[in-house]
């Protein structure tokens, strides 16, 4: 607050001796007048000094000043220093991250909140097919036109990332993710998993081929068992109990080769042509029915229906997944427990629950539970006879339905395993009523 006092200080003593000159010659206030507009002039010159240097050459020293001007000019100069420090440190950080950016193998497009391209790395321009001559500013749905691609990046759901051949070279396959930020700008990533992509070919297609060919011999192996079975009263008790633990192997060998060959049909075949309205209530008391089977009593099992929709699906493949989490409810919990199994309304459309009060899962292993052979207890899930690959084939049937599987669970308080459908899978009654009875004149007359 110096300057300002000082400055107050000069005035006045402007305005004392204007006034002292002024009254000499009996005009007190011209003379007041005049000393201000002396002042007034000097800070005019200073503004002008101000200007000057601002507009011509703010980089050079400021104007040389006194008082409050001196320490403006000097705030100014000294502000102006910090921010062209701040500059050149942006600058080369921003240079730094493209200098890193353009090290990488991986594809990088920076778009803007409208999904036209602003920046991309030099792998993009030998993934993508991209040209900084002319591509910039176009929306990236104009230069990646896969209808999967688009229908990706509309939906807004980036979560998992989306797996395509590339745009200039179909003996690439690319795995595309997209990352929001800012001010609802993306960051679009495109990996080169060629070499992944072939190996995972080459495991299923093993997978499929050894499977295929453990088919034959256990049947083979099955049947003479089944026809020694026969005379197992008549062999030693060492004898028939050892026929009967390999009756019991060999049928868990053929349940695995038989998970093991949906399982590689569900992730070779696209789907959907056999897509059609399940009545969803026959369907889950047709698994009821199945799981109270294999209960034997020893769990209670109900089904409770919320939803009126039908569903749009597969209706072996939605038998074979809710078979499998209702036969993982029966195995992995206790006698007197009770089990649901539920279709009912979800925010995203409508859902199938199956959800049990047994025991529980910790979860630790919920994030792994759909991962091929993975056990919670090894030793429980072993004498149950599972195959470790019931919530794997879940989880690709539910892929293949455009939905996805949800696991609650604590130890203790149950397990609850929700499968969420989109509405575009879902059907009223009505509608597929109507479609029905528009076809079958077309039927009569054929």
């Amino acid at each position: 607050m110096r300057p300002w006092s000082h400055e107050l200080w000069r005035l006045g003593l402007l305005g004392v001796a204007g006034s002292l000159v002024g009254w000499l010659f009996s005009a007190p206030g011209l003379g007041l007048a005049a000393g201000l507009t002396l002042r007034l002039i000097y800070h005019l010159r200073q503004l002008h000094a101000l200007r000057r240097w601002l507009t011509r050459n703010p980089h050079s020293e400021p104007p040389a000043a006194t008082g409050l001007w001196g320490e403006l000019f000097d705030r100014l100069y000294r502000y102006q220093k910090g921010q062209r420090h701040t500059q050149h440190r942006l600058q080369a950080t921003l240079k730094r991250i493209q200098e890193s950016s353009e090290a990488m193998r991986d594809s990088v497009v920076m778009l803007d909140q409208h999904g036209d391209l602003e920046w991309w790395n030099s792998a993009a321009e030998r993934m993508l097919g991209l040209k900084a001559a002319h591509d910039r500013g176009q929306h990236i749905t104009n230069l990646v036109r896969d209808p999967r691609f688009v229908a990706y990046f509309n939906a807004r759901d980036y979560r998992e990332p989306l797996t395509l051949t590339s745009p200039v070279d179909e003996r690439k396959v690319l795995q595309f993710q997209i990352t929001l930020y800012g001010d609802d700008e993306r960051l679009v990533m495109a990996r080169d998993i060629t070499r992944l992509h072939r190996l995972e070919e080459m495991r299923r297609d093993f997978v499929a081929n050894v499977s295929h060919e453990l088919r034959t011999p256990l049947t083979v192996l099955a049947g003479y068992l089944e026809t020694y079975a026969d005379a197992a009263d008549r062999l030693p008790p060492r004898l028939a109990q050892g026929l009967t633990r390999m009756q019991e192997q060999t049928t868990r060998m053929q349940n695995l080769v038989n998970d093991l060959l949906l399982l590689s049909r569900l992730e070779i075949d696209q789907g959907g042509e056999d897509h059609l309205p399940l009545a969803v209530p026959a369907l889950l008391e047709e698994v009821r029915q199945d799981a109270e089977a294999l209960s034997a009593g020893r769990q209670q099992v109900r089904v409770e229906v919320e939803e009126p929709r039908w569903l749009l699906g597969s209706d072996a493949e939605i038998h074979s997944a809710l078979s499998n989490l209702a036969s993982n409810a029966v195995r992995y919990t206790a006698e007197d427990s009770h089990i649901v199994l539920r279709w009912k309304p979800h925010p995203k459309g409508a859902c199938l629950e199956v959800e049990d009060d047994g025991e529980g899962i910790d979860p630790v292993h919920i994030p792994r539970l759909t991962e091929r052979f993975y056990r919670v207890d090894k030793g429980r899930s072993s004498e149950s006879g599972g195959t470790g690959l019931g919530l794997a084939i879940v989880k690709h049937v539910l892929l293949r339905h455009d939905a996805y599987l949800e696991i609650e669970s604590h130890p203790g308080h149950g397990a609850l395993f929700r499968c969420v459908f989109p509405a575009s899978r879902l059907a009223a009654t009505e509608t597929i009523l109507d479609a029905a009875s528009e076809k079958l004149p077309s039927k009569r007359s054929g």
